[in-house]
């Protein structure tokens, strides 16, 4: 079971997710791997729109976390300035300096010394379109005109080839729809992508290999039991699958005749948890209530097989663009 609750990704966890998304999986898949809800994989997604941020990284020359501990120590026998510098390779003054900003000789701690510099490192590069209200405009306009962002750079490069303030490439727009901290281009604008995606994917993303689409062995619809039709007869059931807002998802089985609603509340939308949940709550209602589920073709079904085997239950398949799957029952 993946864990609930609010204890969030270390920062390996977190590596393991970037590389895992870029690689193609899925968040179920991903939430799988790291034992976590795939809402959660979710959560860490969107706060940049599918795209990685960039790792900090220190100057060479700013002073590390060892360095820092050394001149705790330092201080703590009571060393001058300049002894410590010479210990480590330092100036006296850079010494002077990091226990001075630091709280002195008698508050300096190396862990607080350490966070505090990198708190302060932050220098957050303003990005071009927050700089250039026209080219910000010209941007936004193309794109309600159904303009992909590769068009419109192209564009923007042929009219003001000799302006490079009106230069910028098709991944800075992305990166300026899809992480909305930048504050630069409205979130609605994504509705005008091609894609219909809410998050960027990696360029070297692919479904090669993933199971989509494949219900191994599906009985179709139109084998189905006479008295499934008529409703004359409880037991058979219709089944499907929604999705929430944080990528959360739940079953839904109506029994044909009562019209008889009941909600199973299912981890993600891989087949696994799908699966697994509704084998789990059929199990727990008396026998003969269910004798056939219909279904649609969603691949959270892919192992509908374990179902059948463990709890006797027919499962049936609409057929592609029938008037069952298009909601006409």
């Amino acid at each position: 079971m993946p864990r609930t609750g609010r204890p969030g990704l270390t920062h390996r966890e977190k590596r393991e997710l970037w590389h895992r998304w870029k690689a193609g999986q899925t968040l179920s898949e991903i939430g799988h791997a790291l034992n976590k809800h795939a809402g959660s994989v979710h959560g860490v997604l969107a706060v940049t729109g599918g795209i990685e941020p960039q790792p900090r990284k220190r100057s060479s020359h700013a002073l590390q976390l060892h360095e820092r501990e050394e001149v705790s120590r330092g201080l703590g026998r009571g060393f001058s300035f300049r002894r410590i510098a010479k210990l480590i390779g330092r100036s006296a003054s850079t010494i002077s300096r990091e226990v001075s900003r630091n709280g002195g000789r008698t508050a300096y701690r190396a862990v607080q010394a350490d966070l505090r510099a990198l708190t302060q490192i932050l220098r957050p590069k303003p990005c071009l379109m927050s700089q250039h209200q026209v080219l910000r405009d010209l941007v936004a306009e193309k794109l309600t005109l159904e303009w992909s962002p590769a068009q419109i750079s192209g564009w923007l490069s042929r009219e003001y080839g000799t302006d490079p303030s009106m230069q910028i490439s098709h991944e800075t727009i992305y990166k300026s729809l899809f992480i909305q901290a930048r504050g630069v281009l409205k979130r609605e604008l994504i509705s005008h992508l091609r894609s219909n995606r809410t998050m960027r994917r990696g360029k070297i993303w692919t479904t090669a290999g993933q199971p989509r689409g494949q219900i191994i062995d599906a009985v179709s619809i139109s084998v189905r039991p006479a008295e499934v039709e008529d409703r004359a007869v409880p037991g058979h059931w219709e089944g499907d699958l929604i999705s929430g807002s944080g990528n959360t998802h739940m079953a839904t089985l109506v029994e044909r005749a009562s019209r008889f609603v009941m909600l199973v509340k299912v981890d993600g939308k891989d087949t696994n948890s799908v699966v697994g949940a509704l084998k789990r709550r059929i199990q727990s209602l008396p026998d003969g209530l269910m004798r056939s589920l219909t279904w649609d073709r969603g691949t959270e079904m892919a192992q509908h097989k374990q179902i059948t085997l463990a709890t006797k239950v027919d499962i049936y398949f609409c057929d592609p663009q029938s008037p069952w799957q298009r909601g006409i029952n």
